[in-house]
């Protein structure tokens, strides 16, 4: 009658520690760097064990990158569920990225979010490190579309191709975003940017994808729709 309870406890503890570890290393890796700040000195700070660390992060670009990647894994679960309703399949997967970002703590979140952003802009390890996850989310994603759709048969690109076209357009909008936060530091105003803004700026560049693929090259010249 009791276990219920203490696991319960137990795993709210967790969540609070997990939550001070990436809250405290973003704001030492924002004030010191990426480099100026040790693993050591992190634990210290939050007054946890290396191994306590360890429990929950692999690196310090693993702790930086927690809002990043809470997002794309809160995409996993919405895809695992979505109701395709024969939608195309970036605009299913627009929709599974939208949902999980009304789950993310607007305030919160966003705030972490923008902060990792500008340490990832300035600190390679932690492109290299992105890389890897966004690789591993990719694959994962095209999992759950052959297992609930059966899409990826062997040599059919276009799920990866769509899953990578849902990629970039959130790297465009979320750019666009911290650019948008920039400037109003710049302005002076102070108004953290909030996951509704992001999500509107997402929806814009899922809606820009059918035009960017119609866009053509031309020397000397403007570019413009192919005929």
């Amino acid at each position: 009658m009791t276990a219920a309870p203490n696991s319960s406890l137990r795993e709210r503890k967790k969540r609070r520690t997990r939550q001070t570890l990436i809250d405290t290393a973003l704001e030492l890796f924002t004030r010191r760097g990426f480099g100026g700040v040790t693993l050591d000195e992190l634990c210290e700070e939050v007054e946890v064990s290396k191994r306590t660390f360890f429990r929950t992060f692999t690196s310090k670009e693993d702790v930086a990158m927690a809002p990043d990647q809470d997002l794309w894994r809160a995409f996993l679960e919405e895809l695992e569920t979505a109701d395709p309703d024969g939608l195309p399949l970036v605009e299913l997967g627009r929709d599974a990225l939208l949902a999980a970002l009304a789950r993310m703590d607007d305030e919160g979140w966003a705030r972490r979010m923008l902060l990792s952003r500008r340490l990832a802009e300035r600190t390679p390890s932690m492109g290299a490190h992105g890389l890897q996850f966004c690789e591993s989310t990719t694959q994962e994603a095209l999992a759950i579309l052959h297992r609930r759709f059966g899409l990826g048969a062997p040599g059919d690109l276009r799920p990866r191709l769509a899953v990578d076209m849902l990629v970039a357009a959130f790297h465009g909008a979320l750019a666009s975003w911290v650019a948008q936060a920039d400037t109003a530091r710049e302005a002076g105003r102070t108004e953290p940017p909030t996951a509704g803004e992001l999500a509107d700026r997402l929806r814009e560049a899922v809606a820009a994808l059918p035009a960017s693929l119609a866009l053509t090259a031309v020397p000397g010249g403007d570019g413009g729709d192919g005929g």
